[in-house]
C-alpha cells in the first residue's frame, strides 16, 4: 500500500488517509440527498437518481485516488445539477433522456479534450475574472434555489401580465410578465419555519466549524421537522428493490431512441444543443481546475512543475492531467446511470485539511459512498424544507470567487457582474455566462478603442483569445435565432 499509494514520499500514513477520508464523506455527503432531489422535478425516480449518484460518485473517486492519486472526491455537481434541471429540462424543453445525452456527450468530449491541447486552450483562453464570475453566479444560482425550495418566496403579478397555459388554475402553469414582484412569504406555515430552522442551525453549525455541519443540518431539521408534520414518517418511503428497477431502466436510455437519436433529430435544436454541451463542459472544467488550484498549489499535492506540464504538454503528463481524465470519465459513466455531471469536490479540503494527500483518501471515501447505499428507504423521507438549507450554504461557499474580481476595474466589474446575476435572474446558468462573454468582449473593444485604454490593457494582460471571440458570436446567434424562430 504504501508503494502503490507512494504514502512516506508524500509524507503520510494510513491512519492520516483515513481519517481524511472520513472527514471528506461526511462534509459532502449531502449530496446524496440533495442530489435526487433538484433531478427527481425532471420527472426522474428519486430513489434511481438516489443509487446513480452514489454509483458516479464511487467510479470517478475510485478512479481520481488509484489513477491520479491525488485525495479528491467526486459527486454530481452542485450547480451543474441546477443547471440541468432548471434550465435544460426545465426552460429549454428538453427531456430528462436528452439531457442525460448532452452530458454524456459532454463527458466525451472532456476526454478527448484533455489528452491533447484543447482543453488547456480552452481554459487559456477564458479571463481569469469570468473563471471566477461563473464560480460565484453558480452559487448565487444555487442560493436562489434554495430560497425558493424553502418556500420563502412569493410573487405577486400585475393583471394583464401573465399568461394560463392550461384548462383549468390547477393544472396551468403560469407563464408571468415583467409586472412579477418577488417577495417574503409569511412566516406562519410549518414548512417555512422548518426551513428557517435548518437554516439557523446550519449557519451555526459552520461557524462553530462542527465536521460534517451540513449533512448534521439536514438529519436534524428531518427530525424536527416530525413533530410539526412536515417530515412524514407514516408515508411510503422509497423501496430499494424498486430503485434497482428504476435505475436498471435508466442505464443505457441516452442509447435509445429518447436519448441521443432524438436529441438531434430536430435540426432546428442543433445549435441549442452545441451551446448547452459547451456550457455543461465550461462549468465542469473551471468547477475541477478552481478546487484543484484552490486546494492543491497550497499544499503541494499539485507543484508547479505539475501545472506548467498541464498548461504546455499534450496527454497525461501530469497528476491535474489525470485528476481531470477521472473527472470527465466519471461524467459519462454517470450519464450512463442517470444522473448530471460529475465533478471534484471542493469539500475535499476538509480531508486534505485532515493530513490526506494521497488516493488512499479517495478509496476510503468510495467505500463509505457504497455503505450508503442500504440507507435509501431512510434517506428519501427527508422534505425539502431541510436540504434547502444545504444549497443556501453551498451557494454561499462558492460565492467566495467573488473576492478575486478587481470591482474597481470596469473591464472585470461588468462582465463579472452581468455573469453572477443574471443566472439568478433569469434561472439560467448559460444565459448568464453568455451574456458575460458579451458583456466582456463589449467593454475589453471599447477600452481598445483609446490610446489610454490600450495602455493599460496592455499593463494588466488583458486580451481577446479567438476561442472567446467565437464562443460570444454562437451566444448572440443562439439569441437572435431565438428571437425569430
Amino acid at each position: 500500500m504504501d508503494h502503490f499509494f507512494k504514502l512516506r514520499e508524500n509524507r503520510t500514513t494510513v491512519g492520516r488517509e483515513i481519517v481524511a477520508g472520513i472527514t471528506t464523506f461526511v462534509t459532502m455527503s449531502y449530496i446524496i440527498l440533495v442530489n435526487p432531489d433538484i433531478l427527481s422535478i425532471t420527472g426522474m425516480h428519486w430513489g434511481a437518481v438516489y443509487l446513480a449518484t452514489i454509483i458516479a460518485s464511487v467510479v470517478g473517486t475510485l478512479i481520481m485516488g488509484l489513477f491520479a492519486n491525488v485525495p479528491y472526491a467526486q459527486a454530481p455537481g452542485m450547480g451543474l445539477n441546477a443547471f440541468f434541471t432548471f434550465t435544460v429540462v426545465m426552460a429549454l424543453d428538453f427531456t430528462w433522456q436528452q439531457a442525460l445525452s448532452m452530458v454524456f456527450i459532454c463527458g466525451v468530449i472532456n476526454i478527448l479534450i484533455t489528452v491533447t491541447n484543447v482543453r488547456k486552450a480552452i481554459i487559456r483562453s477564458i479571463p481569469l475574472v469570468l473563471q471566477h464570475a461563473i464560480s460565484g453566479g453558480i452559487g448565487t444560482f444555487i442560493a436562489y434555489i434554495g430560497l425558493k425550495n424553502a418556500g420563502l418566496f412569493s410573487f405577486t403579478s400585475d393583471p394583464g401580465t401573465y399568461l394560463m397555459l392550461g384548462d383549468t388554475p390547477e393544472t396551468a402553469t403560469i407563464v408571468a410578465g415583467s409586472g412579477t414582484i418577488p417577495a417574503l412569504v409569511d412566516l406562519n406555515t410549518a414548512p417555512v419555519l422548518l426551513s428557517l430552522i435548518a437554516i439557523v442551525l446550519t449557519i451555526i453549525l459552520l461557524v462553530l466549524k462542527v465536521k460534517g455541519a451540513i449533512l448534521i443540518g439536514i438529519i436534524a431539521a428531518t427530525i424536527i421537522g416530525i413533530p410539526m408534520g412536515v417530515t412524514s414518517i407514516g408515508s411510503a418511503s422509497v423501496d430499494l428493490a424498486e430503485s434497482f428497477r428504476e435505475l436498471g431502466k435508466n442505464f443505457g436510455v441516452i442509447f435509445r431512441s429518447e436519448g441521443i437519436p432524438s436529441l438531434f433529430a430536430d435540426s432546428s435544436k442543433l445549435l441549442t444543443v452545441l451551446i448547452t454541451v459547451f456550457s455543461f463542459s465550461v462549468t465542469d472544467t473551471f468547477d475541477t481546475i478552481g478546487t484543484f488550484i484552490g486546494t492543491g498549489r497550497r499544499t503541494g499535492i499539485f507543484t508547479d512543475e505539475d501545472m506548467n506540464a498541464m498548461q504546455d504538454r499534450p496527454g497525461l503528463a501530469s497528476k491535474m492531467d489525470r485528476a481531470l481524465i477521472a473527472d470527465s470519465v466519471a461524467t459519462s459513466i454517470g450519464a450512463l446511470f442517470g444522473t448530471s455531471n460529475t465533478t471534484t469536490y471542493v469539500e475535499s479540503a476538509a480531508g486534505i485539511s485532515a493530513g490526506g494527500r494521497t488516493g488512499l483518501t479517495s478509496v476510503v471515501v468510495s467505500a463509505l459512498f457504497l455503505l450508503s447505499i442500504p440507507l435509501l428507504p431512510i434517506a428519501s423521507l427527508v422534505p425539502a424544507q431541510a436540504t434547502s438549507a444545504a444549497l443556501i450554504i453551498v451557494g454561499v461557499m462558492m460565492a467566495a470567487s467573488f473576492k478575486e474580481i478587481d470591482w474597481e476595474d470596469l473591464v472585470e466589474a461588468i462582465p463579472a457582474f452581468f455573469t453572477a446575476i443574471l443566472m439568478g435572474f433569469f434561472y439560467s446558468i448559460s444565459t448568464g455566462i453568455a451574456f458575460g462573454f458579451i458583456t466582456y468582449c463589449l467593454v475589453y473593444l471599447v477600452r481598445r478603442a483609446t490610446a489610454a485604454g490600450r495602455r493599460e490593457l496592455e499593463q494588466k494582460q488583458q486580451s481577446l483569445h479567438p476561442i472567446l471571440v467565437v464562443s460570444t458570436l454562437i451566444f448572440v446567434l443562439n439569441f437572435i435565432l431565438q428571437a425569430f424562430f
